[in-house]
């Protein structure tokens, strides 16, 4: 629980949080391009007297206070390609060059700008309060969480080796639900896992006036895309939760030509890994089928374009936090977290240092209110009681596994 001192540094510090928030929101960054906002981190981090490194586009602070446990905190930093249309005094109007080299509008329509400025805040809680407790922080600020890169770029970096191993790994993130005020917290999956997928079939070009005389990949496509979705309705178990989604089918440019290929981009989840390679083999099967019925020329193409992994909260590391959350903010402003087939990268930090971890939600919207979900260009989660209700839960879970563990 928060004593009274940390409770007024919770008071003292909305004098620079909220000025935060705004700015970090009117100057969104695209993923694994957040240099402006990895600058402003370090020097706060650096300023409330943590080590800070760098480490694969991300930032670490680390705040040795005496023996004890080491608790790993982590927060994303990144952005979206999206043109807000909030309606916020502090809207983004800012555009920036994507990884392809393309212009794109940015936003922060996801709320990495609240994870940014609780993660902060947390950090001046225990920063400035280390006469009530010891052992170790990590405050980890992560880059890149929309493409699923940041947390294995982190990885590949060296993270492992660079900071204090972990006993446990924490992370939240601002829903629509519950209310703004309350927290909400699960054990087991709470997020799914998901793939995305480019698969590319081959045919043989023609003229529209003489099909005959080619294999027209644009049929063959059709036939995949009704084929694959029995492998929810058919081959997945009642109970499981599975989803495929064809986001995207191109082929040809004209009318009255049949052309030479047809490019599917295809979206995979599930609560477990099993039903995910389930998906994405019988896909595989079903394409093959098909080519080798429509006489395809070519062998189709397989490419994996993205790939999150399944957030399963630990039993006893979720015990814990909820213990924490629930003698910081009462039983009513604790609720039961639901799971989301939405998708993150957070648990690839834990499975590297092999612990435990846990993924909680904090409200953003009044209730009653009118809600914009996630990646929505109105999205524009209500700055108070978010901000304050975010530090506070990053806070509280963070004390209670230093001080009780798991």
């Amino acid at each position: 629980m928060l004593t009274p001192a940390m409770n007024e540094t919770l008071d003292r510090i909305q004098e620079w949080q909220e000025p935060l928030l705004k700015d970090l929101h009117q100057n969104p960054e695209l993923s694994m391009m957040e240099e402006r906002t990895r600058g402003i981190v370090t020097e706060r981090l650096t300023d409330l007297g943590y080590e800070v490194h760098q480490i694969g586009g991300g930032v670490v602070g680390v705040l040795a206070n005496g023996e004890g446990r080491v608790v790993l905190h982590r927060a994303d930093m990144d952005a979206l390609p999206i043109r807000e249309d909030s309606g916020l005094d502090y809207a983004s109007t800012a555009t920036g060059t994507d990884l392809a080299g393309e212009q794109q509008p940015v936003m922060h329509a996801c709320g990495h700008d609240f994870h940014v400025a609780t993660g902060l805040g947390a950090a001046a809680v225990l920063a400035e309060n280390r006469e009530d407790w010891s052992g170790t922080a990590v405050m980890l600020f992560q880059p890149g969480e929309e493409f699923g890169d940041g947390a294995r770029t982190m990885v590949e970096a060296g993270l492992v080796g660079q900071v204090p191993a972990p006993e446990v790994c924490l992370s939240q993130h601002v829903l629509t639900e519950p209310a703004a005020g309350k927290v909400a917290v699960a054990e087991g999956p709470v997020l799914s896992t998901s793939q995305s997928m480019t698969v590319q079939v081959f045919g043989s070009g023609s003229h529209g006036s003489m099909p005959h005389l080619g294999v027209d990949p644009v049929v063959l496509a059709a036939k995949i895309i009704v084929s694959i979705q029995t492998l929810v309705s058919r081959e997945i178990a009642p109970g499981e939760f599975g989803v495929v989604t064809v986001g995207s089918m191109h082929a040809g440019s004209s009318a009255n030509v049949i052309p030479d290929s047809a490019t599917l981009k295809l979206n995979f989840r599930a609560y477990s890994e099993e039903v995910l390679q389930l998906l994405v083999e019988g896909m595989e099967r079903i394409v093959r089928a098909e080519c080798e019925a429509a006489q395809s020329p070519r062998e189709p193409h397989f490419e994996t374009i993205a790939e999150y992994p399944v957030t399963d909260n630990d039993p006893a590391a979720t015990a814990a936090v909820r213990s924490a959350l629930v003698d910081h903010f009462g039983e009513d402003r604790v609720e039961q977290m639901e799971p989301a087939t939405a998708s993150e990268d957070f648990s690839i930090i834990p499975d590297a240092f092999g612990v435990p971890y846990c993924y909680w939600g904090f409200g953003g919207y009044a209730e009653g209110s009118e809600v914009s979900p996630n990646h929505s260009p109105k999205w524009a989660p209500d700055l108070q009681p978010t901000l304050r209700t975010g530090t506070e839960a990053a806070a509280a879970a963070i004390l209670g596994l230093l001080t009780n563990g798991i």
